[in-house]
């Protein structure tokens, strides 16, 4: 094909020259002069976009990405999730790949086929880790289908696993474990290792992608040099905004003590200022707040090993330099102990007796002396230690987020956030303890002061999208927080729907947190019915799944009439009796058998209508 003048962007001179050079051309060449012009014009684009941001007075990230029509196997990612993060992740790695040009499918565990999977080609599996070891709630059946005996052979499947986790927990990532562990047992080819992380888990899981991503793209360079490079698509995209890795500074309106004079607990209203920040949530969701230590047992720390609280040192692998203090007190976990520390800090030791722990490799009395101990009691019980500051904190994993529920509905409060935190303080080992986060709301934040956060998506914590749908709300103490947003969130938008509240705490008049509300809302018919459960106030202790119980005729009722349940609180204790209250009630009501209650709870689970916030 000749180029002409009249038909081209090209002088007669540039015709005559490309005229002659194109047939000469060979089928490598001119890919790789496709590629080169590519790489030109993305450049271009770059400093267009980057100019024009900066003409409009905007700072931000630009990111042009190019895109081709290469064929490649198709990728399915797979999510297992109960606080959403192994959610959010999936869905940035599915953008990430679709904006590369590979063709993605993106599902719960809960809502894939699981005799599908023989289908798939490439398989990346993103899940936490549930109570002891257990997959998370909407990965139940898939994981159960896997283990099971009509799991399909895999011969052709590729599979990577990203698991999340907790390092304090004794079956860390235990989840992620058993995927990728049965996958292989069915025939399955690991396209890359898994990779486990602990509660700091973006560096990780961001390497894993990106390990991930070089071996899916060594088939997408081979497939290019067959195929070419076609219908090359280009776009800019604009990004600010807030999150775990970019906090937003909050100003606290109010913090205020919700329990009475008397009461042993301590619980704190806070309200949070968002304006300016254009972070937004739902009735549902959670805000994560990066805490502080504890002053005292920070300095406590550095006096017992002599440091020098203003050395600075490199804190990660940005080489980011913080003084001795401040990385003590804002970016290292200094409150929990775990067996891999332990490990790691018996290397530094030189005591017999912390070498003999890790090295009996007994869970047990590892455990027990793991339990209600921090950093501090490491360091006091097993010195002398013979390690440097920079030595010593290479040991220390990166102090975790906090995640609270939401307490408030955008709606009815813009530009603010509210929250419900109980003090956490016990006694152990001869000293008084408190929760990080909780601690320093409750001892240190004032009004006017500032608090790192970011907003915590729950999409398996949503109300009805038919205003008109029942709910039952049950909850203990904090438990009870979402709630006051889901009745915010309904008086705004006028749900027609019928509600009903389950809250226990331990005395009615010091510990009935948000009182006045709950009976406001039962006044104007917000809230249709409210149940409540104070168990220190009668010589028989009585809890929510009492009240339940009591009322199990017309909770079975709601039930069969669409009721969508929410369950909110502690998941060993209060979570474990309501589910097992349910059952009885589903049983009893319902004259079914143990197994057809288990399966109508099934079922109103995968239909979205039993959903859990525990932890």
């Amino acid at each position: 094909m000749q180029l002409q003048v009249t038909s081209s962007p090209f002088s007669k001179e540039q015709v005559e020259l490309l005229n002659q050079l194109l047939p000469s051309l060979s089928s490598h060449q001119k890919i790789w002069l496709s590629g080169y012009l590519s790489a030109v014009q993305h450049e271009f684009d770059e400093v267009a976009a980057t100019a024009t941001l900066e003409q409009n007075g905007l700072e931000g990230e630009v990111s042009v990405q190019t895109t081709s029509q290469v064929k490649t196997r198709d990728i399915t990612i797979l999510f297992g999730t109960d606080t959403g993060n192994s959610k959010r992740l999936a869905e940035t790695f599915s953008q990430k790949l679709e904006n590369q040009n590979f063709n993605v499918s993106f599902s719960s565990m809960e809502d894939f086929k699981p005799k599908s999977i023989k289908n798939v080609q490439d398989l990346l599996i993103v899940t936490s880790t549930h109570g002891d070891g257990d997959p998370p709630d909407n990965a139940l059946s898939f994981h159960e289908f896997l283990h099971g005996k009509k799991a399909p052979k895999l011969e052709g499947v590729r599979f990577s696993v990203l698991a999340l986790g907790d390092t304090s927990y004794e079956f860390f990532c235990q989840a992620g474990k058993d995927f990728d562990k049965r996958l292989e047992e069915l025939g399955g080819e690991r396209l890359y290792p898994r990779v486990d992380c602990d509660l700091d888990y973006e560096e990780p899981a961001a390497e894993w992608f990106e390990g991930v991503l070089e071996k899916l793209k060594e088939d997408q360079a081979k497939s290019a040099e067959i195929k070419g490079i076609q219908d090359q698509e280009q776009s800019i995209t604009y990004h600010t905004n807030y999150s775990k890795t970019n906090p937003f500074k909050a100003e606290v309106l109010e913090n205020i003590n919700l329990n009475g004079r008397g009461s042993n607990k301590e619980t704190h209203h806070l309200e949070l200022d968002l304006e300016g920040s254009n972070l937004t949530y739902e009735p549902g969701d959670s805000l994560g707040i990066l805490p502080e230590n504890d002053p005292a047992i920070v300095d406590a720390i550095i006096k017992n090993l002599g440091w020098n609280p203003d050395e600075s040192l490199t804190i990660n692998k940005q080489g980011d330099l913080l003084s001795i203090r401040e990385a003590l007190s804002t970016y290292f976990d200094i409150t929990s102990l775990t067996k891999p520390l332990l490990e790691k800090a018996a290397r530094l030791s030189e005591n017999e007796e912390l070498k003999k722990l890790v090295e009996s490799n007994n869970r047990d009395d590892i455990n027990a002396y793991i339990d209600g101990r921090d950093l501090l009691d490491l360091i006091q019980d097993f010195g002398p230690w013979k390690a440097s500051a920079a030595d010593f904190i290479k040991i220390l994993r990166k102090l975790p987020a906090r995640l609270y529920s939401i307490a408030s509905s955008l709606k009815a409060n813009p530009d603010e956030v509210h929250l419900t935190i109980g003090k956490v303080s016990y006694h152990a080992h001869g000293r008084d303890r408190k929760g990080v986060c909780s601690g320093q709301i409750s001892e240190h934040v004032q009004v006017g002061d500032r608090l790192s956060v970011f907003v915590q998506k729950n999409d398996n914590f949503r109300l009805p999208e038919n205003p008109d749908t029942p709910v039952i709300m049950i909850g203990a103490g904090t438990g009870v927080a979402p709630y006051r947003s889901f009745l915010q969130e309904r008086e705004e938008i006028e749900a027609k729907g019928d509600s009903w509240l389950f809250f226990g705490d331990q005395h009615f008049v010091t510990d009935f947190l948000y009182q006045i509300e709950w009976q406001k809302w039962l006044k104007d018919g917000v809230l249709s019915r409210l149940d409540v459960a104070f168990s220190r106030d009668t010589d028989k202790k009585v809890y929510v799944q009492h009240r339940m119980l009591e009322k199990s005729k017309d909770l079975y009722e709601w039930l069969e009439k669409g009721a969508h349940v929410y369950v909110c609180g502690d998941e060993k204790h209060m979570a474990k009796d309501v589910h097992q209250t349910l059952l009885t009630i589903i049983e009893k009501e319902g004259n079914k058998s143990p197994e057809e209650a288990e399966n109508y709870v099934a079922s109103m689970r995968k239909e979205k209508r039993y959903q859990r916030d525990v932890y």
